[in-house]
């Protein structure tokens, strides 16, 4: 007897494929605290290159850079006395293997011989290392023109060594993301999503034990209360409304001239 074709066409059957794809096994491989860190980290960033010029939105950019520094200072603390999976060492570990790739790369009899994707860790390593690294420098150099340290060598100099690591910073976190999405079409995977999702496709150990929600929301909490604490302490606070309003004429005075 003839099996009935229907049975493999079935509305019911057709949707196994979609609802085994939804159940495909996840592993969670970054913490809630790397995160929230990665996130404020790059808001803060995009919020301090965005009110580097002028004077109607200084404060609002100190506030940022001091941030940016704060957010360096529990990134290292947590790098060190944190879970493995969240620690420094992982990262030091994998710039470690840079002379040994260059060493492997010279003695690789053709191109196709090459261990190309250590190579691409290897880049995305050495911008995060730059990126925190830069931070010290860059705030330094803001605290130190913020507070008029300049004027005690003469000349815009200080001021002009923080622009240096501003737009030095500004290049690195475009090669980060160029890399990244190089990566992700490269490999035919999103390689951004474990910093927002915190998890990856595939079967396996979560390498995160303790996700730790209660740590991402008291860093979230501490950032927001260093903000509410800096707008109190300004007369004006971090953003005025003349400040508003000199943006909105200014805007208005471009289009006059368009």
């Amino acid at each position: 007897m003839q099996a009935s074709p229907t049975l493999d066409s079935a509305p019911g059957n057709a949707a196994a494929p979609a609802a085994s794809s939804a159940s495909a096994p996840r592993r969670l491989v970054t913490d809630a605290p790397t995160r929230m860190f990665h996130g404020l980290f790059a808001l803060s960033f995009l919020g301090a290159y965005l009110t580097a010029d002028g004077e109607h939105f200084r404060l609002l950019h100190v506030t940022l850079g001091y941030t940016m520094a704060g957010l360096l200072v529990f990134r290292v603390l947590y790098g060190l006395f944190g879970p493995r999976q969240a620690g420094l060492g992982l990262l030091w570990r994998k710039l470690t293997g840079l002379p040994a790739w260059l060493r492997s790369v010279r003695s690789a009899p053709s191109l196709s011989a090459i261990n190309w994707r250590q190579a691409q860790n290897l880049l995305m390593a050495l911008a995060v290392f730059a990126l925190l690294v830069m931070v010290v420098p860059l705030t330094l150099s803001g605290y130190g023109t913020y507070n008029d340290w300049g004027d005690v060598l003469g000349g815009d100099w200080l001021e002009e060594v923080h622009e240096f690591f501003g737009e030095a910073f500004l290049f690195v976190v475009l090669a980060h993301l160029a890399l990244i999405a190089g990566l992700s079409l490269l490999r035919r995977k999103n390689q951004a999503a474990p910093m927002w999702s915190g998890r990856v496709d595939g079967p396996g150990p979560n390498l995160v034990q303790n996700n730790r929600v209660w740590l991402a929301a008291l860093l979230l909490i501490a950032v927001l209360a260093y903000g509410a604490w800096e707008w109190q302490q300004s007369p004006n606070g971090l953003v005025t409304a003349r400040s508003l309003s000199s943006l909105t004429a200014g805007e208005d005075r471009d289009h006059d001239d368009d």
